[in-house]
């Protein structure tokens, strides 16, 4: 029983000793593993720093060759900051350029709008240096015919550029484009006559372009016929050729003989000319070629014709029944918004010989006006049209229409040396006519009828100075 007893007892002892010793076993292995798991860590964190520092090495030379560039950069900038530099000195002088025009322009209109223009005869003085001119060239504007495109064909003086008119008892305002804009805006305005109406309208385009360029809204694709409309202004300016002013045809494909029908419109321009606020008149140099008149669908007479049984007539009374004719179109209209301006004639100056007989212009300067004076045919046209327009002027006031007049003749006599002559084409083209003294060569003496028509339309009370400014 003993033994029975004892055995388990023993049996339990050599349990426990197992258990001990598995223990002991357990226990060592955990220690070797934290250890083993210690060691790896101060391994890893041994390379994770060797690592970084080759990182870092890398990292510094990247930061050199990148500094590198950074600093050839930063010179490259440096450059260009010295080119914006100098470009803003000269837009800061431009700008103060510009501030000082602003100002002036301001103070300008505010004494018109304060004081009343000094009243005098704007149309009688004399040509006067202006340094300032021209306003515009032959490379800036495109609107130049190549006929008075005298610069681009070679005419080796510039002076015939650099002159204003100066009136003998007061000062003759040069053409500010902003301001006639101004007063033209929502209006319209047609040049009717012949290729001297186009040459001042033309003329006109080239001073108006340092405000705005016009759009073309032509209705036809011929050049005599144009229209250009400034949008930002809502005004359009059209041209008509009409050279007699009154229906006219040719008698044969040459030209060389022309019927004018005195009595009758010319409804290439009298049918649209209701649409214009200002309808600017002139014609002349035409009326000096051989003619048939027509009255009442007959004929009364001819010009430089042998016909047997038909009256010899000289053009001054078709010259004025012209005008007559011309004059009664617009009144007949009725619309009191049509103002009427007569831009007188502008004489020719061939010398050495007529136009068709080598006749040329070769001065370089102005006449003075004690050297030269208003005679023969000129004088005649000249007054023939301040007859005509003083008549029409009557009967326009008794209908509520306003006539203005732009008298330039005594200006243009006194510039011989303001037309192409030879140069308006090149030397071996084969030119009907060699030398121009009739058209005006662009820039020129021409360019002055906008300083007389932006004055007239001011005296005349046609003022509308600009809420803002516009340079």
């Amino acid at each position: 029983m003993k033994f029975l007893l004892q055995f388990p007892l023993l049996k339990g002892n050599n349990n426990n000793r197992s258990k001990q010793t598995m223990s002991q076993k357990v226990t060592i292995l955990v220690v070797f593993s934290s250890l083993f798991v210690f060691l790896i860590t101060i391994i890893s964190y041994s390379l994770l720093w060797k690592i970084n520092e080759f990182r870092g090495l890398g990292l510094s030379i990247d930061i050199d060759y990148g500094l590198k560039n950074e600093t050839e950069s930063l010179q490259n900038q440096t450059e260009s900051l010295k080119n914006v530099t100098e470009s803003l000195k000269d837009q800061t002088c431009l700008r103060n350029d510009t501030e000082n025009l602003r100002y002036s322009l301001r103070n300008e209109r505010e004494n018109m709008a304060s004081k009343p223009l000094k009243k005098c005869d704007i149309f009688s003085g004399e040509w006067v240096p202006n340094p300032e001119a021209p306003y515009y060239t032959n490379t800036t504007c495109w609107e130049i015919h190549e006929h008075q495109n005298c610069m681009k064909y070679g005419r080796p003086d510039s002076e015939f550029m650099k002159w204003r008119w100066k009136p003998n008892e007061c000062e003759l305002p040069i053409f500010n484009p902003f301001h006639f804009l101004e007063i033209m805006r929502g209006k319209s305005m047609a040049f009717v006559g012949d290729s001297i109406g186009r040459n001042h309208m033309q003329s006109m385009i080239c001073l108006l372009s340092r405000a705005e360029w016009p759009i073309d809204v032509s209705y036809t694709d011929e050049f005599s016929f144009k229209r250009w409309q400034y949008s930002n202004y809502n005004f359009t300016m059209a041209t008509f050729w009409s050279p007699y002013l009154v229906r006219a045809e040719q008698v044969d494909s040459k030209g060389d003989l022309i019927n004018i029908y005195l009595d009758e419109f010319d409804e290439k321009w009298t049918a649209q000319i209701k649409e214009f606020d200002y309808v600017i008149i002139n014609g002349g140099q035409w009326f000096l070629r051989p003619i048939v008149f027509y009255e009442n669908q007959k004929i009364v007479g001819c010009q430089y014709c042998s016909w047997e049984n038909v009256t010899h007539l000289t053009w001054h009374s078709g010259y004025g029944k012209a005008f007559r004719t011309a004059y009664k179109a617009i009144v007949n209209l009725g619309n009191s918004k049509v103002v009427t301006i007569l831009r007188t004639y502008a004489p020719s100056h061939f010398e050495n010989g007529v136009w068709d007989k080598g006749g040329n212009c070769i001065r370089t300067k102005p006449f003075k006006s004690n050297e030269t004076r208003l005679e023969g045919y000129n004088l005649e046209l000249h007054t023939i049209q301040l007859e005509e327009f003083k008549r029409a002027e009557k009967k326009a006031m008794k209908r509520g229409l306003k006539f203005m007049l732009l008298d330039t003749t005594q200006a243009m006599l006194l510039r011989p040396d303001g037309h192409p002559d030879k140069y308006g084409h090149w030397p071996q083209e084969n030119m009907t006519v060699s030398n121009d003294c009739v058209h005006w060569c662009l820039p020129g003496p021409i360019d002055t009828m906008a300083d007389f028509l932006l004055e007239t339309l001011k005296r005349e009370g046609v003022t509308s100075f600009p809420k803002k400014d516009f340079i």
